[in-house]
């Protein structure tokens, strides 16, 4: 197979892709396991490890041998402060616990999420091409899962919503109805960064904005009202941060979209206008998931209050609710749908990872787990606003992260996808701590930087 570029011919170097990306088959894998689907019934799967989770333990092996042969970038020492001060408060969360033993999963759990996975992406990614690596794997997640999704709500298989089956949830089933809202939302950001990125091919661009506009679809039908939110709030900052021209053509397009969608073809439209409704009535007259949710958040506090410097202990959430939640909490939620019976899933976590974190792990979890994410968001809107490195890789890295805080508020880590959060969490760390070696790698790895597509040789 050949491509054709304007004055020469070349083909794929696939060897070539592969000697120099080859330490992140393992990244590529972790996002891309993700297809794999759950065992039908089985709604407990998504709290056990599954093939994207020992494909992350695959790249932090990898990364610890890149590291022994000196093969990984160099971090400032406020990227070893931001990446290894988490692991000290899980620590002492788990020390401090009623019962250490039942916290060790959480702990170990944490450390993967937010220490371990994050620092290999972070020393394993070298440049802007591996960075685009990683981030298509994203896309490509999203539109596989997407269009499960779609066909779940066009069939009527998917899982219950308000008595009918309709509801997208890709792979992951009834019992993680926010994993597919989840991965379709992150491919949605990077193809939309990736669509207003100044520098790249337009032809790349109109690709990436094509897969944006097909992936609203299945977000609007995953009926997920945090999803959204969180969606919106990192589209708009995403298209700001790109220019106000770009960002009003894309607003267009999906306004043109949404009008085809749910007015013209009437995708979803009652039950949309439904769910869009219920976020505006979180006071007034919120539904019963609503209601749980708050009691929750205010169970968590109450945990926190009572021991204030180190919480309850990591996994000790479920353990002291029912003593700080007040009779307004029901029993569970219900699922069914997509392949599984009826089932009653507990409540057992507040659904906000702040709450979570404050609740199981105090002040020190806290100021450890957050302070660290809210210095890399200041330090990646810094580097992208004085224009340093490669602009797309810098609006994906910030678009995820920021979409990834906001969800935070109204949900927490739990689910297949969760491996996903450290490896966003990587991305958002290589752009905000750059090293020498990286500038050099970008400079080399830029769009067009060589007259050539990236990872392509020429034939005589």
């Amino acid at each position: 197979m050949s491509l054709a570029v304007p004055g020469r011919l070349v083909r794929p170097d696939v060897p070539g892709l592969l000697r120099r990306h080859g330490q992140l088959l393992p990244l590529a894998a972790t996002v891309l396991f993700l297809l794999a689907p759950l065992p039908a019934g089985d709604a407990t799967a998504s709290g056990k490890v599954g093939p994207a989770d020992a494909a992350s333990l695959v790249l932090v092996l990898v990364c610890a041998v890149q590291a022994l042969r000196g093969r990984v970038r160099a971090l400032p020492p406020l990227g070893v402060l931001v990446l290894g001060a988490p692991a000290v408060g899980l620590a002492v969360a788990t020390m401090t616990a009623g019962d250490p033993y039942a916290a060790l999963p959480g702990f170990v759990r944490y450390l993967q999420v937010f220490v371990l996975v994050p620092a290999a992406v972070v020393l394993l990614v070298q440049g802007a091409a591996e960075f685009r690596l990683a981030a298509g794997c994203f896309v490509v997640l999203a539109l596989v899962q997407g269009a499960v999704g779609v066909v779940q709500y066009a069939t009527h298989t998917g899982a219950s919503y308000q008595g009918e089956d309709v509801r997208a949830v890709g792979t992951f089933g009834p019992g993680d109805v926010m994993g597919m809202a989840t991965v379709v939302a992150y491919g949605l950001i990077v193809a939309t960064a990736a669509g207003l990125a100044p520098g790249l091919p337009r032809r790349l661009r109109r690709i990436a904005g094509g897969c944006a506009l097909a992936l609203v679809i299945p977000l609007v039908l995953s009926f997920s009202r945090g999803a959204w939110i969180a969606t919106v709030g990192a589209a708009v900052l995403v298209m700001a941060l790109a220019g106000i021209r770009r960002a009003l053509k894309v607003v267009a397009a999906l306004g043109a979209a949404g009008v085809v969608l749910v007015g013209g073809f009437g995708v979803g439209s009652e039950m949309v206008a439904e769910r869009l409704t219920s976020i505006t009535q979180v006071s007034s007259a919120p539904d019963q998931s609503v209601t749980d949710r708050y009691t929750m958040w205010a169970a968590a506090e109450s945990m926190w209050r009572e021991r204030p410097a180190v919480g309850v202990g990591l996994k000790g959430f479920p353990a002291n609710r029912d003593g700080h939640a007040s009779l307004g909490l029901s029993s569970g939620s219900d699922t069914a749908g997509a392949g599984q019976a009826y089932l009653r899933q507990p409540l057992l976590s507040p659904h906000n990872m702040y709450l979570l974190i404050l609740s199981e792990q105090g002040l020190i979890g806290l100021i450890a787990l957050v302070g660290g994410w809210a210095a890399l968001l200041v330090a990646g809107l810094r580097r992208l606003a004085s224009g340093g490195g490669v602009r797309d890789c810098g609006l994906i890295a910030i678009g995820l992260f920021v979409w990834q805080l906001t969800d935070f508020l109204y949900a927490d880590i739990g689910g297949p996808s969760t491996v996903l959060t450290g490896v966003i969490i990587g991305l958002a760390a290589w752009w905000a701590l750059p090293s020498r070696g990286t500038a050099d790698s970008e400079a080399s790895g830029g769009a067009g930087s060589r007259g050539r597509a990236p990872g392509v040789a020429a034939r005589p």
